[in-house]
C-alpha cells in the first residue's frame, strides 16, 4: 500500500510541475515587450501543456493494457524514431540542445505498437535532453543484436541510482520512482516505458557510464522483415 502512495504521489509531483511552469509562463505574457515575445511565450505553454497531455494520456493507456487493446504488429522503427525526433526538434532547439542519432540496424521491421513504441522513444529522448549540453550530445542509436533491434538513447547525466538500474535488469519498473540523483529525470516517464515494453514482450534496460546512461529496449525482429 505505502508503494503504491508514493508512486502516486511521483506521479502527481511530476503533472504538477508543467502545471506550474504553464502559471509562470502565463504571468510572463502581461510583461511581454512586443509582439515576437509574446508568441515565444505563447509557444513555449503549447508545447508545455502537449507534453502534459501526452503523460496523462500514457497513463490512461496503462490502465487499459489488460483489456488487451494494442495490437501487435510489424513496425517500421526508423520511422518511429524520425517521428518522435521531428516532433522534439523545437524543444531541442529552443533549450540549445542536440540529438545525434545514428541508425544502423538492417532490419527494418520489428514486432510492436506502433503507439506503445512512439511512447517509448518519446520518454527516453525527452529524459536525455536533461543531460544534454553544448559539449555532450545526446544519442539515439538503432543497431541489429541478433534477431533484435535494440533501440538506445543516451545521455551524459549523473551515474543511475543502483536500486533503479537493478529494476530495469529485472525487465521492469513497479512503479513511478522519484530518481534523487537526477532531479531533472522522469521518474515517471521510466515507469511509462517499463510498462509498456512488458507488454509489448521487449526487453528494457540501462547501461550505466561514467559520465551518464543509456536506456534501451530490445524489439524482435519481424519475421515478415526475414522474408525480405
Amino acid at each position: 500500500m505505502e508503494s503504491e502512495v508514493n508512486g502516486i504521489l511521483v506521479a502527481a509531483h511530476e503533472l504538477k510541475a508543467p502545471l506550474g511552469l504553464l502559471r509562470q509562463l502565463a504571468l510572463s505574457m502581461e510583461y511581454a515587450e512586443d509582439e515576437g515575445e509574446l508568441k515565444k511565450i505563447q509557444k513555449q505553454m503549447v508545447g508545455v501543456s502537449e507534453r502534459a497531455l501526452r503523460q496523462v494520456q500514457d497513463l490512461t493507456k496503462i490502465g487499459r493494457l489488460d483489456e488487451k487493446m494494442f495490437e501487435m504488429e510489424p513496425v517500421a522503427v526508423r520511422a518511429v524514431c524520425d517521428e518522435v525526433t521531428e516532433e522534439l526538434r523545437y524543444l531541442y532547439r529552443f533549450n540549445h540542445r542536440n540529438l545525434v542519432i545514428d541508425y544502423r540496424n538492417r532490419a527494418r521491421l520489428v514486432v510492436a505498437n506502433r503507439e506503445l513504441l512512439k511512447s517509448i522513444v518519446y520518454n527516453f529522448c525527452l529524459n536525455a535532453m536533461q543531460y544534454s549540453g553544448e559539449d555532450t550530445e545526446s544519442e539515439l542509436n538503432l543497431y541489429d543484436k541478433y534477431d533484435k533491434v535494440k533501440l538506445e538513447v543516451r545521455d551524459f547525466g549523473p551515474a543511475l541510482p543502483m536500486d533503479v538500474w537493478r529494476s530495469l535488469k529485472k525487465g521492469w519498473v513497479e512503479k513511478p520512482t522519484s530518481i534523487a540523483m537526477r532531479p531533472g529525470s522522469s521518474g515517471l516517464g521510466l515507469y511509462i516505458a517499463s510498462k509498456f515494453s512488458q507488454y509489448m514482450n521487449a526487453k528494457v534496460g540501462a547501461i550505466r557510464h561514467r559520465d551518464g546512461t543509456s536506456f534501451f529496449v530490445e524489439l524482435p525482429v519481424s519475421r515478415q522483415a526475414r522474408l525480405f
